[in-house]
């Protein structure tokens, strides 16, 4: 994987110096990860389908570049969370938890999303 600014690997992983933290604490390092363009559109088409190709993930990520796309999935397949196989990418068992844990937090924003409504009335 490319270095990354001040010759640090760019791919951010727990134990790396990541954004927010010089030691690579693990939560900082996977908000680091999910906070680049793209990632989480990426992680949710896989999400949708067993395995999708390249050009198939281009078209349902409307608008991604192709070296964009192609920079996130090497981060995701270097952090163990997206493969590349026969049929195109898919998640990783670690992806497919990753997911079922963010949708954990769609509960939470849902009831975040009532409470600021019901405040701002």
């Amino acid at each position: 994987m490319a270095d990354g600014p001040a010759g640090q690997p760019s791919t951010p992983l727990p134990g790396r110096p990541v954004r927010g933290s010089a030691t690579g604490r693990p939560i900082m390092a996977l908000f680091d990860l999910l906070g680049r363009r793209w990632t989480l559109r990426v992680i949710w088409e896989l999400a949708q389908s067993p395995a999708a190709t390249f050009r198939e993930l281009q078209q349902r990520c409307d608008g991604v570049s192709s070296s964009v796309l192609a920079q996130r999935l090497a981060e995701l397949d270097e952090a163990a969370i997206v493969r590349r196989g026969e049929g195109g990418y898919t998640l990783t068992e670690d992806g497919r938890a990753l997911c079922a844990d963010l949708m954990r937090l769609e509960t939470w924003a849902d009831r975040w999303a009532a409470r600021t409504a019901s405040s701002a009335e």
